[in-house]
């Protein structure tokens, strides 16, 4: 989320204005969207993959607002699942116009020949949406889709046990390692990680500073080993080291919300979107939760990061669809119409992400949860607005991201058994991104 108001960034994607060679594998196109029927007249059916609660009440809307278009609505899993579903369902040649997804994925589809360039039919709609957000949906100046929200990231902890034990919500990793420490003591985690989600590693990585890809001339540059991410492995292996975070898999959903919610594990680095879980699912700590800023390096500012599984949402057009201005515009539709946006903002009726709007302020209200917050409500507003602001603008996800993260789970997990350090992570990470670009064709230096 990045414009002129120093209040509006987002961790993006683009590689905005850059006509480089050998950045892409050789399959990697763009779609033009210059097919003969993305013109036609008349009603078009769209199929529309996604995932996140609100959708079926979007589409529902749209359609009663359209007449000559209708969106066919399927729901996806999760976005893992999505990213496998489109890659088969491209090969097989039936691939949806439109999907929903992280961006975190646009450069591997786009380099996959998989997306549509519909700049043309965005761009009059550029100034609608923060900067960051817009080019978290581009590619090397070209558009492949809308984004549909941002992700400001914070921490929400357990007001009732801080006070208990007599800690104040950490404002550096320090402090943050220090609380864990005592609430060790009394046998709760100050945090969670799962072993399935190395997310933790890039989100720190990248406030550090980090740059695990950048383009250098006309070639991709991996940097895994560089002083941001070893700043971050210290701060991780250190809580590992000393058993302060529980270990809970994603895979039991039910069972890592009832360990938040029974107070086993007593703080989260998130975004608004993972509130609204907390708010369907808790059924004893509503009220006793409140908001602060992300923790910080020591001597540093303020700098709250989003992460893979925080990072801003897009909505995709695909090349294989046969009608591609108008999935754009029902894209545009979702992102912009005042309904849809409060619908998706809130964590009841929606997903509770924040929008990618050029002015998200208007939204915080909706998306955190007075429920779940209780008295700690009007701070947290501050919290989050304040939050706006402080996301980093320039990280890049390279186009083997995909592959690359599921490496990256692997050697997670073993650092999460304690087989090794998250330095050996990232000097495995180091050679093998390089080695899979090479392999891919992919012009890369390290």
């Amino acid at each position: 989320m990045n414009s002129t108001s120093p209040r509006r960034r987002v961790a993006r994607t683009a590689i905005a204005g850059l006509a480089l060679t050998g950045l892409l594998s050789a399959c990697g196109g763009s779609g033009s969207g210059d097919d003969e029927s993305s013109g036609s007249s008349g009603p078009v059916t769209l199929p529309f993959w996604g995932w996140a609660n609100g959708h079926e009440a979007l589409v529902k809307a749209f359609n009663a607002s359209h007449k000559d278009i209708e969106l066919k609505y399927t729901k996806v899993t999760d976005q893992l699942a999505m990213q496998k579903q489109l890659t088969n369902a491209v090969k097989a040649g039936n691939a949806p116009c439109l999907l929903q997804n992280t961006a975190e994925y646009v450069t591997t589809w786009v380099s996959q020949d998989a997306l549509a360039d519909i700049t043309k039919y965005v761009e009059p709609s550029k100034d609608e949406f923060n900067a960051g957000a817009w080019a978290s949906a581009g590619v090397q100046g070209k558009i492949y889709g809308v984004p549909t929200s941002s992700a400001p990231a914070f921490t929400i902890y357990r007001t009732d046990v801080f006070k208990k034990y007599g800690l104040k919500p950490p404002t550096t990793w320090d402090e943050f390692i220090a609380a864990g420490k005592e609430l060790k003591k009394h046998d709760i985690e100050i945090t969670n990680y799962a072993g399935e989600d190395p997310s933790t590693l890039e989100v720190l990585a990248m406030q550090a500073g980090a740059h695990w890809y950048s383009i250098d001339g006309d070639a991709w540059k991996v940097d895994f080993e560089d002083e941001g991410s070893l700043k971050a492995a210290e701060v991780i292996q250190e809580i590992i080291d000393n058993n302060l975070n529980s270990k809970l898999s994603f895979a039991d959903y039910a069972a890592v919300q009832r360990n938040y919610d029974t107070g086993g594990t007593v703080t989260r680095q998130i975004s608004t979107w993972q509130m609204a879980g907390m708010v369907q699912n808790f059924t004893k700590s509503h009220g006793d939760w409140a908001l602060s800023p992300w923790p910080t390096f020591k001597g540093e500012a303020a700098k709250t990061p989003a992460g893979t599984n925080q990072s801003g949402g897009v909505t995709l057009v695909t090349k294989q669809c046969e009608n591609q201005e108008q999935a754009a515009e029902a894209a545009l539709w979702m992102s912009t119409n005042s309904g849809a946006v409060k619908t998706m903002a809130s964590p009841t009726t929606g997903n509770g992400v924040m929008p990618a709007l050029a002015d998200s302020d208007a939204y915080v209200a909706e998306a955190i949860s007075d429920k779940l917050l209780g008295e700690n409500y009007e701070p947290a507003k501050k919290v989050v607005t304040d939050s706006l602001g402080t996301v980093t603008t320039d990280w890049v996800y390279g186009p083997n991201w995909t592959a690359m993260f599921t490496e990256l789970q692997a050697g997670w997990a073993k650092v999460m058994n304690k087989e090794q350090k998250v330095t050996d992570l990232l000097a495995h990470m180091q050679e093998w991104t390089v080695d899979d670009l090479k392999s891919r064709g992919i012009s890369v230096k390290s």
